[in-house]
């Protein structure tokens, strides 16, 4: 509707200009619907254009789309997990015994545990990993330094053993000024919310 009113405006103030030439440019003012009050500018939404991409070789377009699918699969849990920390710290800050922090902590590990297994064992290496990269992306901590934190040291270091034996490692950050593969992580993010082909939830599971 906004839209439609600039366009009236602007062929109206045209005719008008046409007929009567002591009027120029910075004479025109510009009635927005809901706005009371005439201004010479519209306030546009800022919208980012990105380049086509442009691949050396058919390797790097098979790695820029592999790691495109893998990683638009896993970022809606990394969002559900900032998500839920920020709830968990939120709640945690009520509770005042660290005895009691570490049991509620507990429950709601077992409540994701249980919410989330099924799918996260379906997760490849590849995925778990980049899950892990995005996880620090969200929430500004690496997996390794969270389970320190909301459990304990032991058990982040048994988390850490256990992933290294499917080659993962949730010490991992992610840098995408320092980082090939995250630097394509983040431009794919980027391009993604661009564009709204991003899956920002998982379905009933917020």
């Amino acid at each position: 509707m906004r839209i439609l009113i600039f366009i009236l405006f602007i062929f109206f103030t045209s005719k008008s200009i046409s007929q009567n030439n002591k009027y120029d440019d910075t004479d025109l003012l510009i009635m927005v619907e809901g706005d009371s009050i005439a201004t010479k500018s519209i306030d546009l939404k800022e919208i980012t254009i990105y380049p086509p991409l442009n691949f050396k070789s058919i390797d790097d377009q098979i790695r820029y789309y592999t790691l495109k699918r893998r990683t638009l699969k896993v970022y809606p849990y990394a969002l559900l997990a900032s998500k839920r920390l920020k709830k968990l710290n939120s709640r945690l800050s009520l509770i005042k015994t660290r005895d009691q922090k570490k049991k509620y902590a507990r429950v709601v590990e077992r409540f994701m545990e249980k919410e989330f297994s099924n799918e996260l064992k379906k997760l490849t290496r590849s995925e778990g990993q980049i899950l892990i990269k995005l996880i620090y992306r969200e929430t500004g901590q690496t997996v390794y330094k969270l389970v320190k934190k909301l459990r304990n040291g032991f058990r982040a270091f048994s988390y850490n053993s256990l992933a290294k034996i499917f080659d993962i490692s949730i010490k991992t950050q992610y840098n995408p000024m320092n980082n090939d593969e995250d630097a394509i992580i983040e431009d794919i993010l980027n391009r993604a919310y661009a564009d709204k082909s991003i899956k920002l939830s998982l379905k009933s599971k917020e």
